[in-house]
């Protein structure tokens, strides 16, 4: 797909690109009657300004965008953290969806890179390491800071969290309660997060002698329905576990659901933890054990990197020390029944 210049425009409107520029960029002395001939020409070509093209120019558009692919308590807790940075440094925040399963991605993408007037974007998981996306931002020049990445890449910075050393305190908790079989229910394929808790969970295990069997660890989605169908095959095991890691929150309060459902308490029969400190995990009974994880404070410092090296180059690296979990111990969690 061939992307509509400054150019094609002048041609249309059968004026100069300096003119097109001026009537873009809303200067004023334009005559109306060319003011409405280059809009018109615009239209009809369907033409938007690239954000490069804004930012070789030196402006500051003063916003920045957020760009998620679902809707999630994890997405919103970042939004929230990267809009408190914004208010504080007179920025506006867009936030922007993108179907990753979308067939015609590549399109979307050029669509949403020239329309988007930003200093740069937040990317959450998975969209943070789709190669589709991170190719067109790179391609125009847009700076990223991405927050838990699951690859490696020179572009932009990355924003992460001690996700397998946290994985491995929550793990370690289960077991100096007395649980021996411990079921994990993991996050989505290509997240990072997904497989630093893998490793975690695992090396906790290894450190008493312990392997992971296989039957217990089961496939989630980060999504309260898949923790609900996790928790079914792991409880209708001939030997269940007394307790389930479930990496993040959402899938926890599906597995506590689940062993509601089937006449399980939570934790007589059933030890349940979980990975972040949503709001519904003080909010459930009994409250959910889970480790919580600085969400908004990683957003607010994807922003301010951002924002500090807006005209800059090279683009903001946001080279810091990954951030510290805290465990958060509530009554989800108990020693396994004699």
């Amino acid at each position: 797909m061939t992307s509509v210049t400054i150019t094609d425009v002048a041609h249309r409107a059968g004026v100069s690109m300096k003119t097109v520029s001026r009537v873009l960029n809303a200067e004023p002395h334009v005559r109306e009657q060319v003011r409405e001939k280059v809009l018109r020409a615009a239209r009809e070509l369907r033409y938007r300004p690239k954000v490069s093209a804004r930012s070789l120019a030196g402006a500051r558009s003063y916003q920045l965008g957020f760009m998620l692919y679902q809707v999630s308590p994890y997405a919103m807790h970042a939004a929230l953290g990267a809009l408190k940075a914004c208010r504080a440094a007179g920025y506006h925040l867009i936030v922007e969806s993108i179907d990753l399963q979308a067939e015609e991605l590549d399109s979307d993408m050029e669509a949403l890179v020239n329309g988007l007037s930003v200093d740069g974007l937040i990317l959450l998981a998975p969209v943070c390491d789709n190669p589709i996306v991170l190719d067109a931002l790179e391609s125009a020049a847009v700076p990223v800071v991405r927050i838990a990445p699951a690859t490696q890449r020179p572009y932009g910075g990355r924003i992460e969290v001690e996700d397998e050393a946290a994985a491995l305190a929550i793990t370690e908790h289960l077991l100096d309660l007395g649980h021996r079989r411990i079921g994990l229910v993991q996050g989505p394929r290509g997240h990072g997060a997904s497989s630093r808790r893998l490793a975690g969970f695992r090396k906790a295990l290894a450190a008493r002698g312990l392997e992971a069997d296989p039957e217990l660890i089961r496939q989630g989605l980060f999504t309260f329905e898949s923790g609900r169908e996790a928790a079914g095959a792991l409880l209708a095991l001939r030997s269940p576990p007394t307790a389930v890691f479930a990496t993040n929150d959402l899938m926890a309060l599906g597995v506590m659901a689940k062993a509601l459902e089937l006449g399980l308490g939570i934790p007589r029969d059933l030890s349940v933890a979980g990975f972040d400190d949503i709001a519904s995990a003080s909010m459930v009974w009994p409250g959910l054990t889970t480790m919580r994880q600085p969400i908004a404070e990683m957003a607010v410092a994807a922003a301010e990197a951002i924002i500090a090296a807006t005209g800059k180059d090279p683009p903001p690296q946001a080279a810091r020390p990954p951030f510290a979990c805290e465990l958060v111990v509530r009554g989800s969690t108990a020693p396994p029944r004699a």
